[in-house]
């Protein structure tokens, strides 16, 4: 596979083979926007040199993914083997900056075209057990006119109207954090919209987390919990909703698969479903339970910041047993 200098018109290649493209300021005077959700904006974002690289990626003719369901219209590329490291280094760096996120050392870089009649309807991108936790979305479309569409809009819930419109003028970028509610968008186009998306992720919601939860509640079956959670389990099946208790059951599988005993398995499953706070006086029970019931809430739901948060000040200078610590390197990264 070619480098995206490789594949410059030579012109531009001959003039830039010689430096690299990711050292130059980039991202500069970030524009904070807090409705309806936090994002920012740049104009300038990247330098001519970095553009030139990014519009370079659309010269490729193959390896492009068709959408064409009724919601989501365009074609997609994984261009990050093709962007310089370094570069890709500049991007995380001032992404870490921009944030203020813990963001791991990984880029993933998709190169999206629409053409006429494309439109991507409204959604959160909600951050999924393992998926990414930022998005940067730089914009390629010289000569944008307000008739071209492609308009990135942004929504306070999936049947509001758009509170806030990002014109997908060239050199521009968009940033955000994806959350529960990050609705967003695109209009149809009526030319074509060239944009490139950097996803990066947090430290404590990577792929390898991912595939830790997701072996350890591998062939989920609530019967091998012990007996002594059957009266607990049908009277909260009675007075609270299926999915919390569901979940309390998935926390108390991970408890019972960390090889935790009866007492400790009831007691993050009451926790869980919101029966009782978790406060044993026992240090590892308390830190058991907490890291079952986020690890349940994980593969139940999404990644959250705020929910993040909390567990990591509640289990704050709190000792890393010995049975715990491959779930407590994961989900509490240092």
């Amino acid at each position: 596979m070619h480098d995206a200098l490789s594949i410059l018109p030579p012109r531009l290649r001959d003039s830039r083979s010689a430096r690299s493209v990711g050292v130059q300021p980039l991202l500069l005077h970030a524009n904070h926007h807090h409705n309806p959700f936090p994002f920012f904006c740049v104009d300038s974002a990247f330098s001519e040199d970095q553009c030139a690289v990014l519009e370079a990626l659309f010269l490729r003719t193959n390896d492009w993914q068709h959408r064409d369901g009724a919601f989501y219209r365009c074609s997609l590329c994984d261009v990050t083997k093709t962007i310089p490291a370094s570069f890709q280094a500049e991007i995380l760096a001032r992404m870490r900056e921009i944030t203020r996120l813990p963001l791991v050392d990984r880029v993933d870089v998709t190169a999206q075209r629409m053409l006429p009649g494309h439109v991507i309807g409204i959604h959160s991108d909600r951050p999924l057990l393992g998926y990414e936790i930022a998005r940067l979305v730089v914009q390629l479309n010289q000569e944008w006119q307000p008739d071209h569409g492609g308009v990135l809009e942004l929504f306070s819930s999936p049947e509001g109207k758009a509170v806030f419109s990002v014109d997908p003028e060239y050199n521009t970028a968009f940033g955000f954090t994806l959350h529960a509610d990050s609705y967003h968008g695109v209009t149809e186009v009526t030319q074509p919209r060239q944009t490139v998306v950097f996803n990066f992720w947090h430290i404590a919601n990577t792929p390898e987390l991912a595939a830790y939860v997701q072996a350890l509640f591998a062939n989920l079956h609530f019967s091998e919990l012990p007996a002594a959670l059957d009266p607990v389990a049908s009277s909260a099946e009675s007075i609270l909703p299926e999915d919390t208790t569901f979940r309390a059951g998935t926390a108390a599988v991970a408890l019972h698969r960390l090889g935790y005993d009866e007492a400790t398995i009831v007691t993050g499953y009451r926790h869980s479903a919101g029966l009782a706070d978790c406060d044993t006086g026992d240090t590892e029970t308390d830190a058991a339970v907490l890291l079952a019931d986020w690890m349940a809430y994980l593969y139940r739901d999404s990644f959250d910041l705020a929910h993040w948060n909390i567990l990591r000040n509640k289990l704050n200078r709190v000792e890393k047993f010995t049975r715990l610590q491959p779930a407590w390197q994961l989900c509490l990264p240092e």
